[in-house]
């Protein structure tokens, strides 16, 4: 698109945003690679609720134009990264207005794009991505806010400066003078406050407009900054809340942002806990995570949705209803789902998927916490488990970070163990996973497997996901899924709650859940799965949806 003057753009708004959803990345697109994973796909979920809602809200996020990674795999599963080329031009529109923020003495320009994201009734909210690259700044400051997560440590505090502070400049340069609450999704925009502070000095004024939501249940995956980096960076950071926001010489973002807000919020009930051992001086809630149901219905549950359960897209809650459907319809739509699937991995990818044979997913970020390996933990019982059901198929996809050997290290075992399984169980890695890959898996897979150690997931939300599609999970017993799980009603649990994780007993009850129970209800009693499926919809759909969530933040944080 071409560049627009100001009023333009943001005068063709209906309303003065009131709310200002901060986020590191923002999934506004599959295809603007913007996002990494959850947070920024959960990031889009809620800023296309607040359209849905007809809430004014912005949003402001980093852009981000050469992404994450993208990710190609070598034959023995190497992980290859390369940049996204994404010109803005094309999808987003430029902004006649501009901001500055000094970083390490240096004054860095900042323009913003805007992309517009419309709700069903079409009513629009926009995105604000902020952009260094300009000829104005150094070689540096032109990158900084070209990578994802990218760079070293200095990388990232300036990266965390500008979309703080600069950010909140620039809602004020839009004219956006109506902001009255400041959401900032996790400690990366933590900044904001400081611009808040700087003016008024009054700790109760800057609470009174801050909402904070936190995601990492891991101390190691909290923000920390040297204050002696900080100070050379921002020249004027203030001394007198050092004590309430730094751990030994130490700034921590969580803490920051914190401390700054009236709100706070994990985002599931078990995180809320796991949150309040974290940081015992605050007061936390929890609003359990959600997803947005039209961007994750696949296409044949929605006309199924549409024609037996008229108004979901309005209103998901309406999914309730779900138990009603024919079965024959909602074999015929996860079908129609599957074969998509299938077809995508036999068509690309040259394999011989079968549409008939039970065929699991596993599709997350490749980290150790995670567990993607358990699957393959032992590879004999998963041969044995096959063979008895005539066939077993395995979908996985996801990146590690870059930074991330063992992750990587992971992808690689993964791999070679697919390979070793093959020809007697089909398996594929789809490389470079992304939102429209997601979509297929989510809905084409007939088991979603979901496995933590306990307590590292915050919430998760792929199995909300495959839920909408009437897909069951296997997981552990963390995050949403012990909000969710009923057993063998909405699917399985990994595990017991109570018991710390342990490969070796997580993965032979894996094995037995899958060989007595599951695979045997979805060959033999199809009757009986069908209703598994339905119940995903009326008992996890229809509650595990970013309409809800939004719907508690308006009460408890944002006071609409």
């Amino acid at each position: 698109m071409e560049s627009e003057e100001r009023p333009k753009v943001i005068s063709s708004l209906s309303y003065a945003p009131k709310i200002a959803y901060f986020s590191m990345e923002i999934c506004v697109e599959a295809d603007i690679p913007s996002y990494s994973g959850g947070l920024g796909v959960l990031a889009g979920d809620t800023i296309r609720t607040f359209a849905d809602l007809n809430i004014p809200a912005v949003g402001v996020t980093l852009l981000s134009e050469k992404g994450y990674l993208y990710q190609e795999l070598t034959e023995d599963g190497q992980q290859v990264e390369k940049p996204y080329q994404f010109d803005p031009r094309k999808r987003l529109t430029l902004i006649a207005k501009d901001t500055t923020v000094k970083i390490n003495g240096n004054e860095v320009k900042i323009r913003p794009w805007c992309y517009f994201i419309r709700g069903v009734s079409g009513y629009k909210v926009p995105v604000i991505f902020l952009d260094t690259n300009l000829e104005e700044n150094g070689e540096w400051e032109r990158t900084l806010t070209s990578y994802l997560y990218g760079g070293d440590t200095d990388y990232r505090l300036a990266q965390e400066i500008i979309l703080g502070i600069g950010g909140f400049r620039i809602l004020k340069s839009l004219g956006f003078t109506s902001i009255y609450r400041f959401h900032m999704n996790e400690g990366h925009a933590s900044f904001l406050t400081l611009e808040l502070y700087r003016k008024t000095k009054n700790v109760d004024f800057v609470r009174r407009q801050c909402v904070f939501t936190t995601h990492t249940p891991v101390k190691a995956g909290h923000d920390m900054f040297s204050m002696e980096k900080v100070k050379q960076f921002l020249d004027d950071f203030p001394e007198e809340i050092l004590p309430y926001v730094t751990e030994k010489d130490m700034l921590n973002m969580t803490r920051l942002g914190m401390f700054f807000s009236h709100y706070i919020n994990g985002v599931a009930k078990k995180h809320r806990e796991v949150s309040m051992g974290m940081f015992p001086h605050y007061s936390i809630d929890s609003i359990t995570n959600g997803v947005h149901s039209l961007t994750w219905v696949s296409e044949p549950f929605q006309r199924l949705f549409d024609k037996y359960m008229p108004g979901w897209r309005q209103d998901p809650y309406i999914l309730r209803s779900a138990s009603g459907m024919p079965n024959e319809d909602v074999w015929n739509a996860h079908m129609e789902a599957k074969r998509k699937l299938i077809d995508f991995i036999n068509e690309k990818f040259g394999e011989k998927f079968s549409y008939d044979k039970f065929t699991m997913g596993f599709a997350r970020r490749m980290t150790a916490y995670k567990r993607p390996y358990l699957l393959f933990y032992d590879r004999e019982r998963l041969l044995k488990i096959s063979e008895a059901a005539g066939g077993l198929q395995i979908v996985y996809s996801g990146k590690a970070h870059p930074k991330d050997t063992e992750g990587k290290e992971i992808i690689k075992r993964i791999i070679s163990a697919g390979k070793t399984l093959k020809p007697k169980v089909n398996f594929i890695f789809i490389p470079n996973y992304d939102m429209n890959i997601a979509k297929m898996m989510v809905s084409g897979v007939d088991l979603w497997l979901n496995t933590p150690r306990i307590p590292m997931e915050a919430s998760g939300t792929s199995g909300m996901k495959a839920a909408h599609n009437g897909v069951p999970q296997l997981s552990t017993l963390d995050g949403w899924w012990k909000e969710g799980y009923v057993e063998g009603v909405t699917g399985w649990a990994i595990g017991d709650e109570d018991q710390e994780s342990d490969d070796l007993r997580d993965s032979r009850d894996m094995y037995d859940k899958l060989e007595y129970r599951i695979i045997p209800i979805f060959h033999r009693f199809r009757d009986r799965w069908i209703d598994i499926m339905k119940n995903c919809i009326a008992l996890n759909a229809s509650f595990f949806n970013t309409q809800r969530m939004v719907e508690q933040y308006v009460l408890n944080a944002y006071f609409l």
